[in-house]
């Protein structure tokens, strides 16, 4: 693995541990991530990763500025 690909998968959500957490959601809640991210044209590891980042820290978008207030 590459130094910028490892620095990926630390700073994101890796996509096969994204799809490992969406088949454990209910059925609903799975399909809703889903189609948020078809609808902002994003893959779906990153709308999960928005929804995490976000509930542990309002203000941000992603892990990379997540600073988890709990």
């Amino acid at each position: 693995m590459s130094p910028s690909a490892e620095s990926e998968t630390i700073e994101h959500l890796n996509p096969i541990a994204a799809r490992m957490m969406l088949a454990a959601f209910p059925e609903h809640i799975r399909a809703a991530f889903e189609r948020r991210a078809k609808e902002i044209d994003y893959p779906v590891e990153a709308v999960l990763e928005m929804a995490i980042a976000g509930f542990l820290d309002g203000e941000s978008l992603s892990f990379i500025d997540c600073k988890p207030r709990y």
